[in-house]
């Protein structure tokens, strides 16, 4: 689950890391309000979880209430990325005088939580990857010991900070690491780490991605869920308990499995076709999952072809095809379907949608083939 700025930048203050104290607003006429309040220049800052907001015209720098109000106006209905801005930030504007990115993501490779610094900041953390890898600075935290003060020294040296602000830099490095444990995050950033006018340090930026599973131990976090951020498939695939994620293709895969279902969509690229989405229905599904999943994969117009591939183990393969025919009872349309079944009670599942005239394969390969060539000549 992704924060918004606003909500990222709330979090941060809760552990000590120096944040603009601005305001959410939904109107122009609450953007005037606010920057009336703060008395001094803003920024008005569109609030969508998506990067490029600058580039998009979706951040305003505003001299006076006027301005501020004139600027949400511009703002508030705007699309970017596909996303309508509905709310904008108004914070203090800031004498920065240099931007640094500070972050902390889970490294799966080392199984680490891993700091990241780069004397870049100010734009996205690839670009400095892709440019001058060499400007950014990481150290793994140990899980036993944490982040210690060393760490962030090296770090502070390596990017270019003076010695006077190496203090600051690293209570704002253990908020930083302090907040990404407590909140259970896969991410935690500020991108840009500003360097003030008068030496001190402020986050002028946050971001931050919540693990979904562990939401259960944070119904604070889990509230500050924006809905309007996800597409309708995306809500009902989370309140069906599925793993969804829309893409651009045109073959549609039902598969039960975070692995099985990349292997899925690889193989489906490798035959020439392009898959529609990510959806792993989980081990144990029943026919009333399956029949969500269903739906929501048929409710794209750009699918042409829809493949299962379904591995019983904890499964039930005859669950699985009596779901589906569930779901068709339901379906908005009409698209080819080739599902390959294989593992506990695969040969009562195969029958079952045979009956159904239904396409079926053994093989992961063969039912590839067979989605692929459905979807090119649908």
């Amino acid at each position: 689950m992704n924060l918004q700025e606003f909500q990222a930048k709330r979090i941060f203050g809760q552990f000590g890391i120096p944040v603009p104290q601005g305001e959410m607003a939904t109107t122009p006429a609450e953007a005037r309000a606010i920057a009336e309040r703060l008395n001094k220049a803003v920024v008005v800052k569109s609030q969508v979880l998506v990067g490029g907001r600058g580039k998009a015209g979706g951040i305003k720098l505003a001299k006076t209430p006027a301005d501020a109000e004139a600027a949400a106006q511009r703002i508030l209905g705007m699309s970017i990325k596909g996303l309508t801005v509905k709310k904008v930030l108004v914070d203090p504007a800031a004498d920065i005088r240099k931007e640094l990115y500070l972050g902390f993501v889970l490294d799966r490779g080392r199984r680490r939580v891993v700091l990241m610094a780069s004397s870049e900041g100010g734009v996205d953390i690839e670009e400095v990857a892709a440019r001058t890898p060499q400007k950014i600075l990481t150290a793994v935290v140990d899980p036993f010991l944490g982040l210690k003060e060393y760490q962030t020294r090296d770090v502070a040296l390596g990017i270019g900070l003076p010695k006077e602000q190496w203090g600051q830099f690293a209570r704002i490095c253990q908020g930083l690491y302090d907040c990404f444990m407590g909140c259970d995050a896969s991410l935690a950033e500020i991108n840009p780490l500003a360097v003030l006018g008068d030496g001190s340090l402020a986050a002028l930026d946050g971001k931050m991605a919540l693990d979904d599973s562990a939401l259960f131990r944070h119904t604070d976090l889990a509230a500050l869920r924006d809905e309007d951020e996800e597409t309708p498939e995306e809500r009902q695939a989370r309140l069906a308990g599925l793993s969804y994620v829309k893409l651009d293709g045109q073959i549609g895969c039902m598969v039960n499995g975070a692995g099985l279902a990349m292997a899925s969509m690889d193989i489906i690229k490798f035959y020439g076709g392009e898959p529609a989405n990510f959806l792993d229905i989980g081990g144990g599904a029943k026919s009333d999952r399956v029949a969500a999943a269903l739906r929501i994969i048929l409710s794209d117009p750009n699918v042409k072809a829809v493949l299962y591939n379904i591995f019983g183990g904890i499964t039930r393969c005859d669950e699985v095809a009596r779901g589906i025919l569930l779901a068709l009872q339901e379906a908005p349309r009409s698209v080819p379907m080739v599902v390959r079944l294989v593992g506990t009670n695969d040969i009562e599942g195969r029958a079952i949608l045979r009956e159904a005239n239904m396409l079926t394969a053994e093989t992961l390969a063969e039912a590839a083939q067979m989605a692929v060539a459905a979807a090119k000549s649908a």
